[in-house]
């Protein structure tokens, strides 16, 4: 999966720069949603290319237009969800019986492990807004029917207790 361009929003070239993107308002873009977008693609990278951590979030970290809180933010989540992979892929697994982590793609399968973390280690995420912006990246990255899944297994996961509370990672 291509990250630089979604398979529905690709619009020729892009234009870089130095500079955040803003809003029609001129409110920086430099949010939250940018940098859950920024872990998934970090641990899609990971999982797929077995380099190390440290390499992968300096790259990632360094081509980021994310700034302050927000890129701390971002490097928290992957730094986070890495550390606590085997207990979320355990939770997931009981709410995928039919779909096996090694069946999902990978889009699919990091994205439901960076919004478990969220959902269940940082209770300063709001749940609706981890759910909604989840399945928006399935959608963006991989496909409709993607954002369905992600959806239900993170509404059954959304409605459990919240575990967890080590966010300082």
């Amino acid at each position: 999966m291509n990250f630089d361009s979604p398979h529905k929003e690709h619009s020729g070239q892009r234009e870089h720069s130095s500079q955040p993107e803003h809003h029609a308002s001129g409110e920086s873009r430099n949010t939250r949603r940018e940098a859950r977008e920024l872990a998934l693609r970090m641990l899609f990278q990971l999982d797929l290319g077995k380099q190390p951590v440290a390499e992968v979030l300096e790259a990632a970290l360094a081509q980021s237009q994310l700034e302050g809180a927000n890129r701390t933010y971002a490097e928290e989540l992957v730094r986070g969800t890495l550390t606590h992979q085997a207990e979320l892929d355990g939770r997931l697994s009981a709410l995928t019986t039919e779909w096996a982590s090694d069946r999902q793609a990978a889009v699919d399968r990091n994205l439901l492990r960076l919004a478990s973390y969220e959902l269940l280690y940082r209770p300063d995420a709001p749940v609706a807004a981890v759910v909604n912006e989840a399945v928006e990246l399935a959608k963006k990255y991989s496909t409709a029917e993607s954002g369905r899944f992600v959806n239900g297994v993170l509404g059954a996961l959304a409605r459990q207790p919240r575990g967890g509370g080590d966010a300082d990672l």
